[in-house]
């Protein structure tokens, strides 16, 4: 019986060892990597992990972009018989030396120069740290004891088997399924991170159980790009030593669209940033034609919102203004997405955030299939999920094979089963909290379960009481927002203890430009954002958002900022969420103005 990670990886590499199990980049050239070859190296990293005398159970930190490589390490890490601690290579280095210290990390895997600029910054604070390996051999500091190339670093490893021959087998004989395979920090929208602890146990049902339902088999080319100090993308990584299918990694994620057409995958993980912005720049293309094709795109786009509306009150979308914008627009645009998309492509998984209804619709009629999941990194990421041909928009779909779901008195999720999470980090009454003496975990989202599928409506913390005593939703009203302007980035909805609803707005940058390029206006993205044409855009999503909704729900006023949310200003997390104790601090003028 498989009870480890590190037992899944050496079954699959036993069983199909000759089989391609992943692609990757590199000079122009796609390249493949065997079961065996990565076996191979895998052997090598755990050997000179041993060399460096790093013990058992110690904790390895991995600081880089979705890589070959950075899978490679952490299963040489498991075979070390050491703890990974990933690092979003989008990190601050004040986070970088919390997380380093917190954890005790004492040897690091990091990308490139920009990596390592970080931590020699840090070196005299990060005491614990005995080595760094970088993947770029070029951008190590040769005269330096604490740095070594991969590739020196991996020639110890091949110098130390030889000596050593029995080492991974003796140090991965002690792996057990209750071991603390990964400790992942969450991305602290409201203050410093958590490290949660997922065991061996915790991945090897995921795998499981989404091995089990179907989603993904051996035959299937997934492209991945969603970054691996993400649980999203940790989940993702187990369940292709499970399946055994090809991962193909993204050069980057601004390459994505480009390495879809190459690789051409079944399937892609993504979150609904990426579907927002596609369903940007196709909507925003086709709307901005001249003459008469921009007209005719125009209203069949409107059509396909009358028609998603009609679908969301569970009506099924009729007339001859329909089938004409089927046949004569959306069917056009089907085509060009699945071309784009690679022409292989089953589905997509969206998850890490909600997405938007109208959003979906759109990529549906598209005949693109999105399968929105649900989980947080307290629950190993997948606790629900939507099947193919089973998908209903709107919902994050049933709970996986084993796990339970049921909502609590106030409307919170509440979930139970192995993917819960051993607890927090050191952080045993924060644990205590989370989970209740009976093993459910307060998920910390409000939601409902409709004939098995559970709904999200809003985070808890999040949920807005108005002066008037109405709870609102914010989420839902940001992400309609979104989906109703191509332009805009990030929505804020702002009014609890207020009388009426406000939001600050950030537009996306290179959507601006272009827009304003289409449509003759000149300007940098600082005054374009102020720009009469722009706010007139905006204006009238705000207006087709407020005719839809109650009248408190309407968002009575707003200000589009003269730059957009980053992690550098720690208005984003890691992950790219908007902390919202920040923005409502360092605009809290500009929010009162509202209600002078």
């Amino acid at each position: 019986m498989t009870t480890t990670v590190y037992s899944i990886f050496k079954d699959t590499v036993s069983n199909m060892g000759s089989r391609v199990a992943a692609r990757y980049k590199k000079d122009g050239q796609w390249h493949d990597v065997t079961w065996s070859e990565m076996n191979a190296q895998v052997n090598q990293i755990a050997a000179a992990l041993a060399a460096l005398q790093i013990e058992k159970e110690e904790r390895i930190s991995i600081i880089s972009n979705t890589r070959y490589e950075w899978v490679a390490a952490d299963m040489g890490i498991l075979g070390a018989c050491c703890t990974t601690v990933p690092i979003y290579q989008s990190s601050i280095p004040g986070d970088i030396e919390y997380i380093l210290n917190d954890a005790g990390v004492v040897a690091i895997f990091a990308e490139d120069s920009i990596q390592l600029e970080k931590l020699r910054g840090l070196r005299k604070e990060i005491p614990n740290v005995k080595k760094v390996i970088c993947f770029n051999d070029a951008d190590v500091d040769t005269s330096s004891d604490w740095e070594i190339s991969w590739s020196q670093f991996l020639q110890g490893g091949s110098d130390y088997l030889v000596e050593n021959p029995s080492v991974v087998e003796q140090r991965t004989a002690a792996i057990k399924a209750d071991d603390l395979l990964t400790l992942v920090y969450t991305s602290g929208t409201t203050g410093r991170p958590k490290g949660v602890m997922i065991t061996h146990d915790n991945m090897v049902y995921e795998a499981e159980a989404i091995y089990k339902v179907g989603l993904i088999g051996q035959d299937d080319n997934q492209l991945l790009f969603l970054p691996l100090a993400h649980i999203f993308a940790k989940v993702l990584e187990v369940t292709w030593l499970k399946a055994a299918h090809v991962m193909s990694f993204a050069e980057a994620i601004d390459k994505v669209v480009e390495n879809m057409a190459e690789v051409r995958p079944t399937f892609m993980a993504s979150v609904p940033r990426i579907f927002e912005k596609v369903h940007a720049k196709v909507v925003g293309g086709a709307s901005s034609a001249p003459g008469i094709k921009g007209k005719l795109a125009r209203w069949a786009l409107a059509k396909g919102e009358e028609a998603a509306k009609q679908s969301m009150k569970g009506e099924t979308p009729s007339g001859l203004g329909w089938a004409l914008a089927q046949k004569l627009v959306i069917s056009k645009i089907a085509v060009k997405l699945k071309e784009l998309f690679g022409g292989q492509l089953r589905f997509f998984v969206s998850g890490g955030a909600p997405l938007s209804p109208d959003i979906a619709y759109f990529f549906a009629q598209a005949d693109v299939t999105i399968l929105e999941g649900y989980g947080l990194t307290e629950t190993s990421a997948a606790t629900c999920v939507n099947n193919p041909g089973e998908e209903r928009i709107g919902t994050v779909g049933n709970a996986l094979p084993g796990t339970e779901v049921k909502i609590a008195e106030d409307g919170e999720i509440l979930i139970r089963g192995r993917g819960v999470f051993k607890g927090y980090w050191n952080r045993e009454e924060a644990t205590a909290e989370a989970i209740t003496e009976d093993g459910w975990f307060k998920s910390g989202d409000i939601g409902v379960i409709e004939d098995g599928y559970v709904r999200i409506t809003d985070r808890k913390k999040d949920i807005i009481v108005t002066a008037g005593g109405k709870n609102i939703a914010p989420q839902n009203i940001e992400n309609l927002v979104k989906s109703k302007c191509p332009l805009i980035s990030q929505v804020v909805i702002h009014g609890d203890k207020r009388k009426f609803l406000s939001a600050l707005i950030t537009l996306d940058e290179i959507t601006l430009t272009d827009w304003a390029k289409s449509n003759e206006i000149s300007g940098d993205y600082g005054s374009l954002t102020q720009n009469d044409q722009v706010r007139q855009v905006v204006d009238s999503a705000i207006e087709i958002v407020n005719n839809d909704l109650a009248r408190y729900e309407t968002i009575k006023k707003y200000d589009v900022l003269e730059k957009d949310f980053s992690i550098e200003s720690g208005e984003l997390t890691p992950s790219m969420k908007v902390k919202r104790n920040v923005i409502n601090k360092n605009y809290q003028e500009r929010y009162d103005a509202f209600y002078a």
